[in-house]
């Protein structure tokens, strides 16, 4: 039995239909051609084939099956990933563009783009990093992280578009806030706000928060209110404690009893 039968056999007997089992990953279209012996599904789609129809894979795989012939290849580009052979994948992969093989075509461009920016091969490392670029476009295992990668790789491989760099970059804000929190907890109040100080967007009331808690910390209880009170102004009750305590070191006692009544 084939494995298309297999499938068919599989998906009649859980009482789906042909639409039910492809959901919105794969087409029907495809789903019957591959039922039909017209098509050999690919790992990936054989595996959540197997998942809709709470079968092992192997359950599908009989000696003779014959799968995807890229899925060799896919195989192979692994292992050279693994092993650091860069070049290897690329060669493996050719033009293939499925999301993994995207993702490990982007990566082996990068690493790639890394060793030949050491070695001076400035016109290679803009052709890779183009590559890159191409292959992790509409690729959702594409990451924020890994296009920063390639663009500070960019601006080595040509200064020139230092400008245009730095305005595509990712914000950093969310790295800056956790960084920023952890030094707080450290207890390294400058190095907190110096990096608060750095993040672009900074009426949010994460960062007051923690930009008046450095404030506070660095004894600067006057500009620390003027953080609690910012955001005291989105409502947010947790500068309610802050300004208590503000308060009762700058000695105001009549604005310090009145957040301590705010708490109750």
């Amino acid at each position: 039995m084939s494995i298309g039968q297999r499938l068919k056999q599989a998906r009649l007997e859980a009482g789906l239909s042909q639409r039910q089992l492809c959901g919105e990953v794969i087409t029907r279209n495809m789903l019957s051609q591959i039922e039909n012996g017209a098509a050999k599904p690919s790992m990936d789609t054989l595996r959540y084939l197997a998942g809709q129809l709470q079968k092992p894979i192997g359950y599908f795989l009989g000696e003779d099956a014959i799968l995807d012939p890229g899925q060799k290849a896919l195989e192979a580009a692994r292992n050279a990933y693994q092993t650091g052979d860069f070049a290897g994948v690329l060669k493996l992969l050719g033009a293939d563009a499925d999301w993994e093989r995207g993702l490990l075509r982007a990566l082996s461009c990068l690493a790639l783009a890394e060793e030949a920016l050491r070695e001076g091969r400035m016109p290679y490392a803009r052709k890779l990093l183009s590559d890159c670029a191409a292959v992790g476009k509409d690729n959702p295992y594409y990451t924020p992280e890994l296009e920063r990668r390639r663009l500070l790789l960019l601006a080595q491989a040509q200064p020139e578009l230092l400008s245009r760099v730095v305005t595509e970059l990712p914000s950093l804000d969310e790295e800056l806030l956790l960084r920023s929190r952890h030094a707080l907890d450290q207890k390294d109040a400058a190095r907190a706000a110096a990096m608060l100080d750095s993040v672009s967007l900074q009426e949010d009331p994460r960062w007051l928060l923690l930009r008046g808690e450095a404030a506070f910390a660095q004894e600067d209880f006057l500009g620390a209110t003027r953080y609690f009170h910012r955001v005291e102004a989105f409502g947010d009750s947790r500068a309610d404690a802050w300004l208590e305590q503000c308060y009762r070191q700058m000695e105001d006692y009549k604005m310090a009893y009145h957040y301590a009544c705010k708490q109750k």
